[in-house]
């Protein structure tokens, strides 16, 4: 059964065995098929594949450069019509067809020069060709413009004097035909064709110059001047004429209306035409001509409105600032107008802003011509002066008592710098010279200073807060200037000049008097401006003084160096037995004497007295010392020396007084020459040094009195010591007398 079964198994898989070699047969057969298909492939048909690749390539490069050549003559067939009909249309006058025609060929030319790698020699000729064409087109439209525009100007061109203007005329031959109120097309289309072109820039550039020269900046710089219009039937014709100037020079309302009616006649005959140009204007990038020379001319139009007609027409004081608002009011309604000519943009408003801020600029011209004039005044003359009393020279106004709140009587600058009694509202009264400076000369020009500085203060009181700000700290600004002037201006005179040293000590002097109480009189000004402008001007006194004291000591330093010079000649006062050495120091004390006798003239009715009488002691003293100290020096004084040192002395002692000559009125100075030994400290010491080159050793003895006599007061031991052993000769006399001095 086993083996039964086996070979049962054995016949059925022999079949399948037999069936699995046919198809390995099969397969290894079309394996032999693949191999030879394969070979037959890469032999045969790969290299006819490889040269269709080729010849495809090469067929589409030369439809590339079929497509370019074709693409080239199609934009040089376009080019050639475009000229064509340019030329056409420019024979018919036809310029806005013309213009856009030759855009065209512009166009095509510049498509076809853009192709690379092509050797064509054509677009040289047709650019050259455009070239000519433009020239053309640019000439034609020019001569048009000239025919629209015409100016008849005088032969001296480039002067815009009045005469000059009044010769200029303006012909414009845009005339609309009756009942159109804009410019006949025939205008819009040389206007348009020359905004294709990219002239018209250039054209209104010129026209916009010739306008700003002939017509707008005439009318705004001379009052006098008048447009006149007068239309015919083929031109509008605008001239001028003078007329007899208005009170009101510069005024900005009729300057205005003259400049809003030279727009109007431009934008009805001229500048309201609609143009093309992409980027700018509104809607479809249309944009007027009127818009155009507007950004043409308008900066330089507004700067010359503001610098020549509302600089000069601002208020020169606070009362006027309120009339002002006509002129913002009608700088408002000429911007308006301008705007709704669409000459000026929305965002324009140079004119409005500047008028608006009249606050401003009031304050800041107010401030100019206060320093200029401050300036002038400072560099005036100094010598021209005039006389302060106590009478005329009360530094106060009339204050309220303490307690009060009510504001004090306003005072003109007169009543201010020439009040009378300062009432202080209580009982008692202070004098008539209390605050007061004394007698003295000050140059006018100082006095005009201060009184400009008390206008300018009252003017504040009555200005807006910003104003009266701006006018007080001009009024500081115009001391810290006299302190930076004067001295440099005035410095050789004030060198070489003792009378304008000692005027200008009196002009500092009379500043420093009204800068002490000069804020106490405004103190009613609004708290805050007095606080932001210093509130008080008693910080610059010490700055006063001390310009007025430096110059004036500088002056007597000159002067002290001149006495010491001519007692140098004096050959130290020795052996004037010798008649030559008496000579030299008697011209010395004589040319001493006539110093200071020409000091107290050219001082004389300048300097307050006390000051003066101070100044000619100290010079005085400086003469008496200096002699003083040579002859103590002196080892051996003769009898006919001591005698000859003794007049000498009593030529200073006599004419010494002499030259203290303060005041006009002769009885008057005698007072002040009794009274040098106040103003001279060593008079006394040169009175005793006369008395002991007379006195023998008895009386020098007794004038000692043991340490407490006069002498004793004048004289140290050493000194007196020294003069006796000079005087006198080598004896027991004196040598007892030495011993008792000590």
């Amino acid at each position: 059964e086993v083996w039964t079964m086996m070979n049962s198994k054995y016949s059925e898989f022999l079949p399948s065995v037999q069936n699995r070699e046919d198809l390995v047969a099969e397969v290894e057969g079309l394996c032999m098929d693949i191999d030879l298909l394969k070979a037959a492939i890469e032999n045969e048909v790969q290299q006819d594949l490889n040269v269709a690749v080729t010849e495809f390539t090469e067929l589409k490069q030369q439809l590339e450069r079929d497509s370019v050549v074709l693409s080239v003559l199609k934009k040089l067939q376009e080019f050639d019509t475009a000229v064509k009909e340019f030329s056409t249309a420019l024979l018919e006058e036809r310029y806005m067809r013309a213009a856009q025609r030759l855009e065209k060929a512009r166009s095509s030319l510049r498509n076809v020069e853009s192709h690379r790698g092509f050797e064509l020699r054509i677009p040289k000729a047709l650019r050259k060709e455009l070239t000519v064409q433009e020239q053309s087109i640019i000439y034609q439209l020019g001569k048009e413009w000239q025919k629209l525009i015409v100016w008849k100007l005088p032969h001296s061109k480039g002067s815009s004097s009045l005469e000059a203007v009044v010769l200029s005329e303006l012909h414009l031959h845009a005339v609309p035909p009756q009942g159109e109120d804009t410019a006949v097309p025939a205008v819009a289309a040389v206007l348009q064709a020359l905004a294709v072109m990219g002239e018209l820039h250039y054209k209104l550039k010129d026209f916009g110059q010739l306008l700003m020269e002939y017509i707008l900046k005439p009318l705004i710089s001379y009052p006098s001047l008048e447009p006149v219009t007068e239309e015919q039937p083929d031109v509008f014709i605008l001239r001028f004429r003078s007329q007899e100037p208005a009170l009101d020079e510069f005024s900005p309302i009729k300057v205005f209306d003259k400049i809003k009616l030279i727009f109007e006649v431009l934008h009805k005959y001229l500048l309201n035409v609609p143009l093309e140009e992409p980027g700018k204007g509104g809607k479809d990038g249309r944009v007027t001509l009127a818009e155009l020379l507007g950004e043409l001319i308008w900066e330089e139009l507004s700067n010359c409105l503001i610098h020549s007609c509302l600089v000069h027409s601002l208020p020169t004081s606070s009362s006027q600032l309120e009339q002002y608002k006509e002129v913002i009011e009608s700088t408002k309604e000429f911007e308006k107008a301008l705007k709704e000519m669409q000459f000026l943009k929305q965002d324009k408003t140079a004119l409005l802003k500047y008028a608006c801020n009249v606050n401003f600029h009031f304050a800041n011209k107010k401030c100019q011509d206060l320093i200029k004039a401050a300036r002038k005044l400072m560099t005036s003359e100094i010598h021209n002066t005039v006389k302060i009393t106590p009478d005329s020279s009360a530094a106060l106004p009339e204050l309220p008592a303490p307690w009060s709140g009510d504001h004090p009587k306003t005072h003109g600058p007169s009543n201010l710098l020439d009040s009378g009694t300062v009432n202080l509202g209580s009982e008692s009264s202070l004098s008539q010279s209390t605050l007061s400076l004394p007698t003295c000369r000050i140059s006018s020009s100082v006095q005009q200073l201060m009184e400009l500085a008390y206008n300018t203060m009252e003017e504040a009181k009555t200005s807006t807060k910003f104003c009266c700000l701006q006018l007080c700290n001009c009024v500081r600004d115009i001391f810290h200037v006299f302190c930076e002037v004067v001295p440099k201006y005035h410095r050789e005179n004030l060198q070489k000049l003792p009378q304008l040293a000692a005027i200008h000590y009196n002009n500092c002097m009379y500043i420093v008097h009204h800068l002490l109480t000069l804020g106490h009189q405004f103190r009613y000004l609004t708290g805050a401006v007095l606080s932001d402008c210093g509130g008080t001007f008693v910080d610059m006194v010490p700055d006063f003084r001390k310009l007025g004291m430096e110059c004036f000591l500088a002056q007597m330093q000159v002067q002290k160096r001149g006495v010491l010079d001519r007692l140098w000649s004096a050959r130290n006062f020795s052996n004037m037995d010798d008649d030559e050495n008496y000579r030299a120091a008697n011209k010395s004390i004589k040319q001493v004497l006539h110093q200071l006798r020409g000091l107290g003239t050219v001082w004389q009715d300048v300097l307050p007295v006390h000051v003066y009488c101070k100044a000619m002691g100290t010079l005085l003293n400086t003469a008496l010392a200096e002699i003083v100290t040579r002859i103590t020096a002196l080892e051996d004084i003769s009898a006919e020396g001591a005698d000859r040192l003794y007049s000498l002395c009593k030529i200073m002692v006599d004419e010494g007084p002499q030259v203290f000559t303060p005041l006009l009125e002769e009885d008057k100075n005698k007072k002040y020459q009794e009274e040098v030994p106040v103003y001279v400290q060593k008079w006394m010491t040169f009175r005793e040094l006369m008395i002991i080159l007379r006195a023998n050793l008895q009386e020098i003895v007794d004038r000692w009195a043991d340490g407490k006599g006069p002498l004793a007061e004048q004289f140290s031991a050493a000194e007196v010591k020294s003069l006796i052993r000079a005087l006198f000769q080598n004896t027991e006399r004196r040598a007892a007398a030495l011993a008792k001095i000590k």
